[in-house]
């Protein structure tokens, strides 16, 4: 198989950037600094994480279950591991995670066993990922650190921003967009 096809394959693995991409990309640029250690959870094809490095100077390391994202983010010049969400990383070891998840509610009997609709599929309620990754990423953040969680209104927002209270964060809604199936916000979450 030559580069080209092996890419053009590769491709219809991984979410590619769009809309919901580009949010998360810009207000993260807005809000990390230089000396902020930021983890990007489910980098697809480390879009996020790229813009991220190369506008702030951060250093940003990400993480994706895909191994065809890992390997796209890794030809982007991103620091990518193969992991389910934060699982590999150490306790306080970073600033800020980003995570844009699967979010599109999928009934269980229509979901596909490919990489796209993992990337997709968030579950009956549009929440399964997004539940315990609330669960656990309190544990890698150093003190003082927060998360950019890309939700849609598909999803509920007002029940992940329940969800992350009994997590133990406070939630801040830092930009809306509207799209006419769905309206997508940018919420800052600290503990």
């Amino acid at each position: 198989m030559t580069d080209l096809a092996e890419q053009r394959g590769m491709e219809t693995e991984i979410y590619q950037p769009a809309e919901d991409s580009h949010l998360l990309a810009t207000v993260a640029a807005e809000e990390i600094s230089t000396d902020e250690r930021v983890l990007e959870v489910g980098t697809g094809s480390g879009y996020v994480a790229e813009h991220i490095a190369e506008e702030t100077g951060a250093s940003v390391v990400a993480t994706d279950l895909n191994p065809h994202a890992c390997r796209a983010a890794r030809d982007r010049g991103v620091e990518a591991l193969r992991a389910d969400l934060v699982s590999p990383i150490s306790d306080d070891a970073v600033d800020v995670v980003l995570f844009n998840p699967p979010y599109l509610p999928t009934e269980e009997a229509k979901e596909w066993n490919d990489w796209m609709e993992v990337a997709l599929s968030g579950g009956e309620t549009g929440r399964e990922v997004i539940d315990p990754f609330l669960d656990v990423v309190g544990r890698v953040l150093a003190p003082g650190g927060y998360v950019l969680l890309l939700v849609s209104s598909l999803t509920g927002v007002e029940e992940v921003v329940e969800t992350a209270a009994e997590s133990g964060f406070s939630a801040v809604a830092l930009h809306d967009e509207s799209y006419p199936f769905e309206s997508l916000t940018v919420l800052k979450l600290v503990q």
